[in-house]
């Protein structure tokens, strides 16, 4: 089976492409249209599909419209309810649900040649379900659990994995949403609701939980599998932040104590999951999922032996989920993922073309490894663009920006680059075989979805990913699976002792992360970087402005 999966009505539009059960490609529709998130998630964006990111998934694997069997759509319009019964507030809610049962002709519109008899709505959750159980390795047999803001009519989803087959055993139903009370207090804190969730969890790590007891009063499990979240009066807690405005330690007091609460919640949902399943393996998706904060807690104090979170685990995720829900009902057996590239890439002679082009000066060394380690030793700033890029929100050595870990100051000058908060962490990745020794946590990590405490013996050694709580979200590296990275940590150890190097996302503020090498260029054009590694090349700030000043 040739399966288009495509997430379009909310937020973080994308497609993803599976044949005969295996991933082939996926790509969100923001690295093609530089828009962050693809779009707003508001009812009148609905319409808005992942056109861009369609059109290269089904390039990539050399398919027509015409060749698909079936295209997945992760929403189901039949399951929905008018807001005001759900309890919502979302008044032109009933024109994202007319927007979506009418997505098979909008979709052979955008793909022409394309049947519209061919599009099958999947359940929201499902689809979330269904990107991590049928995902994750060695998840035959798994207990999963989603959390987002909503789906048709709920906010959760607990479900299990059986073979090819996905058994729902719990659903919490709207206006109860841990994703939406996450949402709202981002908006309240100042930050950009659907997109800034994640400035939230790290400025929570600055704060003290001082008003938990007072949030349990509107958050709490219900012991049933479910739970109460909705009604909370931000205003009585502190006064809303304006965008503009510096964040003080009230702020940050509330943003750990949402999260503390947050925590304990989903402590109590996965504790009756592992009731219902007895399980070994738990896998996480949703947006919720992407709380890294909360799932090391699970993983540390929750009954399941391992937990494996979908990278994609946003809405983004969904894409893959339902072409993956469908592959398994019609008989495919569902392949793991077992990276996250599953976007564009380029070969070495178009890089070199698209850099001839440009007219900027470079180079090719013998080993573009060693060469970035080397100025990394240095304390250049690098821009890694390498590879297929990635999907989901975390760089992970494919479009990335890289730096030494042993001076403090390039946490600050990373995020000047970056053009954002300075309470804002950065991320160390690391060779998997070497992780344990300075990080205690759930290993491997090769997502960078969990965090992890520092031994002491190290912090002072790599101060610039060590967060003010003693813990650092890292990266563990697979020699196997990527060789190029592995090589550029080895020579860098090498060099100044250290097994580690900073890895941040290649973008800057309220951009997507880079995708193609015009991306690349522009980004490192407009920003204080000092090497650009691009594939097997190596383009140099001053050898840019040398060659500026001697013209």
């Amino acid at each position: 089976m040739r399966i288009l999966g495509i997430n379009a009505l909310f937020h973080d539009p994308s497609a993803a492409l599976v044949i005969d059960g295996r991933t082939v490609a996926a790509a969100e529709e923001e690295r093609f249209s530089r828009r962050k998130h693809g779009k707003r998630p508001v009812p009148f964006s609905a319409w808005e599909l992942p056109e861009q990111a369609a059109a290269w998934c089904l390039k990539r694997a050399g398919l027509r419209p015409q060749d698909l069997d079936a295209v997945a759509y992760s929403y189901d319009p039949a399951l929905a309810r008018p807001a005001d019964v759900m309890g919502l507030d979302d008044p032109w809610d009933h024109l994202r649900q007319t927007y979506a049962r009418e997505a098979p002709g909008f979709l052979a519109a955008a793909l022409p040649g394309l049947d519209p008899g061919l599009v099958r709505f999947v359940p929201h959750h499902m689809a979330h379900a269904a990107s991590g159980a049928f995902a994750a390795e060695g998840a035959d047999r798994s207990s999963v659990l989603v959390l987002d803001g909503r789906g048709e009519r709920a906010s959760h989803l607990a479900a299990r994995r059986t073979g090819d087959r996905l058994e729902p055993l719990y659903a919490q139903d709207l206006p109860h949403s841990l994703g939406l009370v996450y949402e709202e207090l981002t908006a309240h804190l100042g930050f950009l609701r659907s997109s800034d969730e994640f400035k939230v969890m790290a400025l929570a790590s600055h704060g003290s939980p001082r008003m938990l007891d007072e949030l349990r009063r509107y958050v709490y499990p219900t012991g049933d599998g479910g739970f109460h979240a909705t009604g909370v009066p931000w205003n009585e807690f502190c006064a809303p932040r304006g965008a503009d405005e510096p964040w003080t330690g009230t702020h940050a007091d509330l943003a750990a104590s949402a999260q503390a609460v947050l925590e304990e919640t989903l402590l109590d949902l996965v504790r009756w999951l592992h009731g219902r399943t007895h399980d070994d393996v738990l896998t996480l998706a949703g947006g919720v999922a992407l709380n890294c904060v909360a799932n090391s807690r699970i993983a540390r104090e929750g009954p399941f032996s391992r937990v494996w979170v979908q990278p994609a685990a946003g809405d983004a995720g969904t894409a893959l989920g339902s072409a993956l829900l469908l592959a398994a009902g019609a008989g495919d057996t569902p392949e793991p993922m077992a990276r996250a590239d599953l976007g564009r890439d380029w070969s070495d002679a178009e890089l070199g073309a698209w850099l001839k082009t440009a007219g900027v000066p470079f180079e090719r060394p013998p080993d573009i490894a060693a060469t970035v380690a080397q100025a990394l030793a240095d304390n250049a700033i690098v821009a890694w663009f390498q590879g297929r890029s990635e999907f989901g929100p975390r760089a992970l050595g494919h479009r990335s920006l890289l730096a030494h870990p042993g001076h403090a100051g390039n946490l600050e000058r990373l995020n000047d680059v970056k053009g954002r908060e300075q309470f804002r962490p950065v991320a160390p990745m690391v060779i998997a075989e070497r992780a344990s020794e300075i990080f205690d946590g759930p290993l491997p990590s090769p997502y960078m979805l969990f965090v992890h405490d520092v031994a002491a013996g190290w912090r002072d050694r790599i101060p610039a990913v060590v967060h003010v709580d003693g813990t650092a979200r890292i990266q563990t590296v697979d020699p196997q699976r990527e060789p190029l990275v592995a090589r550029m940590l080895t020579e860098f150890e090498r060099r100044t002792g250290l097994p580690v190097v900073v890895n941040t996302s290649l973008n800057t503020a309220g951009r997507p992360m880079v995708d193609d090498p015009r991306d690349a260029l522009e980004c490192f054009g407009s920003s204080p970087v000092d090497l650009l590694a691009i594939g097997p090349y190596a383009v140099r700030r001053d050898g840019i402005f040398r060659t500026a000043e001697e013209g």
